[in-house]
């Protein structure tokens, strides 16, 4: 059986994540969607599908990679072309290709890119509460630019982890992290927050407890010294509330080795 790499976009907003959930029947599962479609693809034979990383609830992706073994020798571009034409709209497949027997998305991962976006002013546009996390008022545009430093490097990010997750070690080396602001038009006094963060890895909920730091210190309830302790504390309690899911997107997924 031919194994294919695919290439995957979503607007996480009305899943239940990425994953699968056994233990909550029925739950909508970007995982189900897409398994749903491949049984049919494959005329009524499993495929389970193997992704980059699992998304949490509300969490948006452009470049999710996922791999699976189809019993159909499918062409790539008609692959892409019959999965579209079955996907719900929240969904779209945007690459496949043929790889090598041995690749998995999950495995040899480089890194991985995720976008935050933060909406600020007297109120959000509707357009964009779906893609956008939204708090009002202001926040100190050079101490959190200043405070996104901090996560520079190989650290421990154990106070950024969010329970319930299992990995061998807490330990990650983020390669970018950088925040910017710019004027949202149509709103009057507003601002946005766009935080890109790039690492060989991420813990449950990690991207979200960085921006969820970022903002205690624009509120100034935090500094990037109370930050610094927290993280070398290695416990969650030490750390700021996560942002909300609806700001994050995962941008791409980069392999050690492209054709696996």
């Amino acid at each position: 059986m031919p194994r294919y790499r695919l290439t995957l976009a979503y607007d996480g907003t009305d899943f239940a994540g990425w994953q699968i959930q056994a233990e909550e029947l029925g739950a909508r599962t970007v995982q189900g969607v897409i398994e749903a479609m491949l049984l049919r693809l494959a005329r009524g034979t499993l495929v389970r599908v193997t992704a980059s990383g699992r998304t949490d609830t509300g969490v948006h992706a452009e470049g999710q990679v996922v791999s699976f073994d189809l019993p159909r020798d499918v062409p790539p571009a008609d692959l892409c072309h019959t999965l579209n034409a079955m996907l719900p709209a929240d969904v779209r497949a945007l690459e496949a290709r043929i790889v090598a027997p041995g690749f998995c998305a999950r495995r040899r991962v480089r890194s991985k890119l995720y976008r935050y976006v933060l909406d600020m002013g007297p109120f959000q546009l509707p357009e964009r509460r779906r893609t956008a996390a939204f708090a009002p008022g202001t926040l100190d545009e050079d101490a959190v630019c200043a405070a996104a430093t901090l996560f520079l490097g190989t650290r421990d990010f154990a106070s950024l982890a969010s329970s319930g997750g299992s990995v061998e070690t807490t330990s990650r080396t983020i390669t970018r992290s950088c925040a910017r602001f710019e004027a949202l038009p149509l709103v009057p006094a507003s601002r946005v927050l766009t935080y890109e963060v790039e690492g060989n890895g991420f813990l449950r909920k990690m991207v979200r407890s960085m921006v969820g730091g970022l903002i205690a210190v624009g509120r100034g309830v935090s500094t990037r010294a109370a930050l610094e302790r927290g993280l070398a504390a290695c416990d969650r309690r030490a750390w700021p509330a996560p942002a909300p899911a609806r700001g994050l997107t995962l941008v791409r997924v980069d392999y050690d080795d492209e054709d696996g």
